[in-house]
Parts: C-alpha cells; structure tokens; sequence
C-alpha cells in the first residue's frame, strides 16, 4: 500500500505516468514504490511543489537540526540543478521557477535571471532547446559528461574511477536508470543526497565526490551552456550552476 507522502506526489504530478515522466525514470518503477525512496525525495519535491516533510515525513519532520542550514541550501541547489539537467521544465515548473527572487549576491542575482526567463518562456520552446542542446539529430550540442569533457570520449576511465568511489561509499545504481553515473544531472543528484542527509556515507564524501569528480570539468560544461547560442532559458541553468560551483569549490578550499 501506498503511504500518503507518495499519495500525494502521485496527486499532484496528475498520476503515476506523469510523475515517473517529471522525474525521468520509467513508470514500472514508480508502480512498484510503497513510498518514495529517500534519494528521490528531492527532486520528487522539485516536480511536484509538494514539500519533502510531506512526501517522506519520517525523514524530515522534527529533523531540522540533523542537517545545517548551509547544507539544506546546498542541497536544494544541486537538486534544482539535477532536475533541469534530467529533463526539460514543463508548465508547472516554470511557474515555480517564475517565483524565484534574489538577492544582490552573485547567486542570487543568477536565481533572479532564471525566474525571469521562467516568466517569458513555454514549455514547449524550453523542450526543444533541451532537445537540441543534450538530444539532438544524433547528438546535442552539448555531451554533459564527465568522460567526454576530460577525454574526450564517453564511458571512459572517468566513469570507472566514479564508479568505484560510489561503490565505496555504498551508492548503488538505480536499475532503470539509462545514463551512465558521470552525467551531469546524476552527479548533481548524488552531491544533493549527500549534502542534505538522504544518502548515508562517510563525513566528507560529498567533498571527495566533489573534487575528484565535478570539480574538474563541470565548471566548464556550465560555462559551455552558459555561453550556447542554442540556449536561451539554459543559458540561465548555465549561469547558475557555473556561479554555484565556484561558491563550493572556494567553500571546499576552506580549512577544515
């Protein structure tokens, strides 16, 4: 039987095929959930507006202490950055999106740039400038890849050496998951588990993950997007993730 937080992300996505759709993974997989798995609780929140307290309230609710705030943030920013790397925003994202405000710093200024273009785009345009951006007739634009920007080819050694640190860390691979783990999306959505708790690993793993693994290369995909003649509403989700990594590479430089 179903528990009430999937319940309800279920209601809200307008059914189980819709919400499989919005959070990219195959509808037999939803089907099969009792409640949402602590690693999706994310970006299940990020597709229905419906807050993780209510969607998995045993991990949440009374919790707030176990996560510190700068984390919590951290979290909410790689799980944003996941979801819109995983698929295209439909309507009802971009009306959310729209209600992003910001503040002076560079980071909020890049949240305020994308609310704004939430507010003057459709659904069906952002479609398909991500189809031509990470899809395309053979290929994208862009390949967001840890493999291919540090080798130049996909399925390469950085994917092995990912793996492996993953495994480590007791991070298993989701069977209905297509793309390999050194896309940018997933990575994004591993360092948001991890950041905000869901994930259980050792202190420091979302640092190691980091640094071996996003840090060489993901800054550059953001500025590639950032900078895409192809991209309009991206160019934005490129401004933002560049901004956001440079804030966690100067925050891991940091003495501990």
């Amino acid at each position: 039987m179903r528990d009430l937080g999937l319940q309800e992300a279920i209601r809200a996505a307008g059914g189980v095929s819709e919400l499989a759709r919005r959070i990219g993974i195959s509808q037999p997989s939803v089907s099969n959930w009792d409640r949402i798995p602590a690693e999706r609780v994310l970006s299940v929140e990020a597709a229905t507006g419906v807050a993780r307290a209510v969607l998995r309230p045993d991990l949440y609710n009374g919790r707030s202490g176990e996560v510190e705030e700068v984390d919590a943030a951290r979290s909410q920013e790689y799980a944003l950055l996941a979801t819109l790397l995983a698929r295209s925003p439909d309507a009802q994202l971009l009306g959310r999106l729209a209600r992003i405000r910001g503040d002076a710093t560079p980071l909020g200024i890049a949240h305020a740039a994308l609310g704004e273009a939430a507010t003057r785009v459709a659904s069906e345009r952002v479609g398909r400038e991500f189809f031509d951006l990470f899809i395309g007739l053979g290929r994208g634009e862009l390949l967001p890849y840890a493999s291919y920007y540090l080798t130049g080819f996909l399925h390469e050694r950085p994917l092995a050496r990912l793996r492996g640190d993953l495994q480590r860390f007791g991070i298993e691979r989701e069977q209905d998951q297509s793309e390999p783990e050194d896309h940018a999306a997933i990575l994004c959505e591993i360092l948001a588990g991890l950041a905000g708790g869901q994930l259980a690993a050792p202190a420091g793993a979302d640092r190691e993950i980091f640094e071996k693994h996003m840090a060489p290369w993901i800054g550059r995909f953001f500025a590639d997007l950032e900078r895409s003649e192809t991209a309009d509403f991206y160019a934005r989700v490129g401004t933002l993730g560049r901004t956001f990594v440079e804030i966690e590479t100067e925050a891991f430089a940091l003495p501990s």
